[in-house]
Formats: C-alpha cells, structure tokens, sequence
C-alpha cells in the first residue's frame, strides 16, 4: 500500500486536538511558528525524537530546538544564570533561542542535544505552537520542517513539498512571521543571528558573534539551508541561466523586498528561494542584501545557502 501524502488542516481546535494525538502516540507534525515552520515532537521520547532525525535526513550531532510554554517550563529543563534569565524576561516569548547547562533530570531525550550537556531552548510567540505544547503537555523538539540542508518552509506547501509522506499532519496557519529562524545565544556569544538583532540583544546585555567548540546548536553547519541549484550573491544582474532574486533598486525576476525594507525581505527570503529552485533557470542570483540589523541573518542564509 502506497505512504499517504500528509494532511493539511487549517488551525483550529480540531487540528491540534489531532496533532496533540499523533504526538502522544509518538509520532510527528508540523506546526508553524513565528520563524518558520517546525517539525515537532515530543523532547522525551528518543523514538520520536529519531523520527524528525530520519525525516529531515538530519546529521546526529546537530542539536534540535526545544519549544516550551513559558521561564518557569525551560527553568525545569534547563539552568539559568543572571545573563540568560535577563536575556529570556526581555525577549520571551519571541524568536531567541538559549543555550544553556541541561539539567541532570530533565528527561530530555540525550538524541534531542546529540549527547551535549547544553539544550537549546526557546520560549514560542506563536497561538499554533503554544496550543499544540498546551495540548500534549510536553516540551516539543522542532527544527524546520524541511529535508535537512533544503531551503527552511515558511509556508505550509513548503512542508508538503519538501518532505511529503514522511509527515503525516501539517498545521497550516499561512505564511509565518519573521520568515527566518531564531537567533541563538549562548552566554554573551551570538551562534546564530536572527530576527533578535545584534542591536537588539545589545540594548539589554553586551554581545558578541562567535562560535562554540562543537556544534551545540542548529544552524551552525556551513552547508545549512541549500537550495538544490547553485546560487551566486552580490549579483547586480542576472547572468546566462540565472533567477535573479532583486534587493532595493536590484528588480531581478522576483525581489526580497523592491523599497529595500529588511524585515520584509527576511519574511520573504525562503520563499524566494522556494520559487528560484522551482524556476526554469540552471542557477540563481541573488542582490546584496545591507549586513546590518536583521540583514546580517539574511546574509548568513544566503551564504550557507551558497556553500558547496
């Protein structure tokens, strides 16, 4: 008998009463969020947990995000120092995400931090999200509901498309928010920029990008959100073959945002990529993006999605 295609319902009482139920059977949906769409599951269970690692084709030592409901639900997980709790009452709920020391019993499934003594953790500020962590009473492991390296699914038909029979439930509540993932920090080091600026983080306590010895969070990878085509940057026009995704005065056959306006062009990043991978062109160009504000996370997308 052929896998059935996923289902995809509109969110409501009934959708999430229906994922709550495969989630509590060990299984996994997606369900947007304020950054892109996720692939949940429950954080306890190494058998889900495995699940989103063999539906996304995802490498074992690239930890997952973990969602829950509020301070108090991460405070059982995880330990707060005076820096993250500051860093969390700021911009919780919100598209940050923390690194921080796992405690010794906080029944996190060790697949979720890929063995790591550190959890990433945020604090959702999406209704979908929040009702289906209500619903199963659990935190939710959930990267981005895309096969592993694929461009991150800011809409439902994303999902569908890039993962298809492997996901049985697909929540779709439109197009998401901020279009790119969270930012994550860990201490004061920024591991990945995001909708939470640098300047923002800034205004609250003193930051810095950088790295950490082994991968301790998504995103970090240098091959991460790679669409299927190669694809060029700092592009003025389009050369012999390219999609040309415009910035600003740069039109191109479809742009991020024609005024040059940055929060729009990283809500609609990922699906530019989406139609330039589906477009007839060989190759895509992108336009130089400014690398300040939530530019300097567009930009480390599309540099991750150029490496090869």
């Amino acid at each position: 008998m052929a896998a059935q295609p996923p289902l995809i319902y509109p969110f409501d009482d009934a959708a999430i009463a229906e994922a709550a139920a495969i989630i509590e059977a060990g299984g996994i949906v997606a369900v947007p969020t304020e950054t892109v769409y996720g692939l949940a599951a429950d954080a306890r269970d190494a058998r889900a947990v495995a699940g989103i690692y063999a539906a996304k084709g995802r490498p074992s030592f690239n930890p997952l995000i973990v969602h829950v409901a509020d301070l108090a639900a991460a405070e059982a997980i995880a330990t707060f120092d005076d820096d993250a709790r500051v860093l969390a009452e700021q911009f919780w709920p919100g598209p940050l995400t923390l690194v921080l020391p796992l405690r010794a019993d906080a029944g996190i499934a060790s697949l979720v931090t890929a063995g790591l003594d550190t959890i990433a953790l945020r604090v959702p500020a999406h209704r979908a999200m929040q009702a289906l962590i209500a619903a199963t009473g659990a935190a939710l492991a959930a990267p981005s509901a895309n096969a592993s390296n694929g461009i991150s699914p800011t809409r439902a038909e994303h999902v569908a498309v890039s993962l298809g029979v492997r996901v049985p439930l697909i929540i779709d509540d439109g197009a998401t928010k901020a279009g790119v993932e969270s930012t994550i920090v860990a201490g004061r080091t920024i591991l990945r920029p995001g909708p939470v600026t640098t300047e923002m983080l800034g205004a609250v306590l003193p930051v810095a990008p950088g790295t950490t010895a082994h991968v301790s969070a998504p995103g970090q990878l240098a091959t991460h959100y790679a669409p299927s085509k190669p694809l060029r940057l700092n592009a003025i026009r389009a050369e012999a073959d390219e999609w040309l995704i415009g910035f600003g005065a740069v039109a191109g056959d479809d742009t991020l945002s024609a005024h040059g306006d940055l929060v729009e062009a990283a809500a609609r990043l990922f699906d530019a990529l989406h139609r330039a991978d589906t477009s007839p062109p060989e190759r895509i160009a992108v336009a130089p993006v400014p690398e300040h504000g939530v530019g300097v996370a567009i930009n480390d997308r599309l540099r991750r999605a150029a490496h090869r």
